[in-house]
């Protein structure tokens, strides 16, 4: 007989802790100018402050699908939510840079462990013809909550100070803790497991080197940053590729056999497809907005808002259709959805009106919020029971990375358009024709996500519904 599970008060517990690991990854942003003075720091320095969280999330991740199996699920959801407690308070309290970077990278360890945490833990307690449903939810924690960080944190810096951004997430994350230790149950079995030293090593330069070298691209640096840079994925990818060979073994840190079922792989193509693209979407847009129709930075980030609450939505309706019609039906109108508006972004120009962006922003976003949880849920469901914690670590590792990647690629593409339009200019320096340049590269990069899609519409049409072993899961479900 299954085991019966609180799943509301345990779903709700997760979502609540991950919204708020999830919002705090962007709400320093708009606040950098506002810490650089008063703590008298450069730019790149402050850039620490989200660099090295999204580098402290490289780097644990890798490790997680071990500690599913060597911890229990109260004892990572404890320790994954005193740290993002810890982390949160100590922000609020901090009297210098150096305290409040202590206190982003224990934040970024409390939720490094959470994502994973959720993942699994919805795999479990949720029956497979449910889990999209429990998906969507999530989809909606992971693409909302960041969109409404840098939003939410520029209206309390415009009346209160910066630490208050860390005083109003304090009592979110007590709550959903409380929720936590009194529904959360032991959902998986521990096992003894035994951490390879130098796969440990080989993961944490290979994954953290790639983060933090793509970051840097990321950030537009020039002469010795690019050389810095460049070096630092050189550096990741030869560990990640010795990395790989030594996972050929017993107990592999990252059991690299979910790769060989064709459902996840191509549901992690399509997650990362969505990944790059609404990340790239996020950048991009704010920087034709803001050059383009001369708009403040906090405005910016109030237009796209809306986009990022239908995308929130519609993973909450995706995940619902998905359990209901399959992942066919669900992933190939996105995509079409995503293609299409793609194509008409690539077709803006600095005339183009901010309600037109806006409403293309939200059509696009909707389109994503189609296939991301579908795509996910179909690829999770494909593995067998035993791989949900390495599958689950596998899909939140390739996040951060591709995430990192596509981000500083999409600056490079953006940057290149607009210099070579530039140089071909009789009249560079000219307003208008900065704009245009933003334009060109802009449109390049759409180019580019555009074809990305195409490749994606094709795998989508080989997605079918995963077969799952249910006496497998039963089995893992008794205990």
């Amino acid at each position: 007989m299954k085991k019966q599970y609180n799943t509301r008060a345990i779903l709700a517990s997760l979502l609540i802790c991950g919204f708020v690991g999830m919002f705090s990854e962007t709400a320093l942003n708009i606040a950098m100018t506002n810490l650089m003075e008063v703590f008298h720091i450069s730019a790149a320095t402050a850039q620490w402050l989200t660099t090295g969280y999204l580098l402290t999330l490289g780097i644990l991740m890798p490790f997680t699908g071990l500690l599913l199996q060597m911890y229990t699920t109260r004892q990572l959801f404890i320790v994954s939510t005193a740290s993002l407690t810890a982390g949160t308070f100590l922000a609020a309290v901090s009297l210098n840079f150096e305290m409040l970077m202590f206190a982003r990278v224990i934040q970024a360890i409390g939720m490094g462990l959470l994502l994973p945490l959720m993942f699994n833990t919805l795999l479990v307690i949720f029956p497979p013809e449910k889990r999209g449903a429990a998906m969507g939810y999530i989809g909606l924690v992971l693409s909302f909550a960041p969109a409404l960080g840098p939003a939410i944190s520029g209206m309390i810096i415009q009346y209160l100070s910066w630490h208050f951004i860390f005083w109003s997430l304090l009592p979110f994350i007590v709550i959903g803790m409380l929720f936590g230790m009194k529904y959360l149950e032991n959902v998986t079995e521990v096992s003894k497991q035994r951490i390879d030293v130098l796969s440990a090593v080989l993961s944490t330069i290979g994954f953290g080197s790639i983060v933090f070298g793509f970051g840097q691209a990321g950030e537009g640096g020039h002469g010795g940053e690019s050389s810095v840079a460049l070096t630092l994925i050189i550096v990741g990818v030869i560990a990640l590729i010795l990395f790989v060979l030594r996972q050929n073994k017993d107990q592999p840190l990252l059991n690299l056999r979910v790769f060989k079922y064709p459902m996840f792989v191509v549901g992690v193509f399509l997650v990362m497809m969505c990944i790059v693209i609404f990340m790239t979407t996020m950048i991009v847009l704010p920087m034709f907005l803001q050059t383009g129709a001369g708009l403040s930075v906090f405005v910016t980030g109030l237009i796209l808002l809306p986009g990022s609450a239908i995308n929130g939505i519609f993973q909450m309706v995706s995940g619902r259709l998905y359990d209901k019609y399959g992942p066919k039906w669900v992933i190939i109108p996105g995509l079409v959805i995503v293609m299409l508006v793609l194509w008409f972004f690539t077709t803006l120009t600095p005339a183009s009106s901010v309600g037109l962006i806006i409403a293309l922003h939200m059509v696009l976003a909707g389109g994503i919020g189609l296939v991301w949880p579908a795509s996910q849920t179909n690829a999770l469901n494909s593995l067998p029971s035993e791989l949900y914690p390495h599958g689950s670590a596998a899909l939140n590792t390739l996040m951060q990375v591709v995430g990192a990647m596509g981000t500083a690629v999409a600056i490079s593409i953006l940057t290149g358009g607009k210099n070579k339009y530039l140089a071909s200019s009789s009249t560079p320096t000219m307003p208008n024709e900065i704009a245009n340049a933003i334009t060109a590269g802009a449109q390049t990069v759409f180019w580019n996500l555009l074809l990305i899609a195409v490749i994606g519409f094709i795998i989508g049409l080989f997605v079918r519904r995963s077969v799952i072993n249910r006496g497998t899961v039963e089995s893992m479900n008794m205990h």
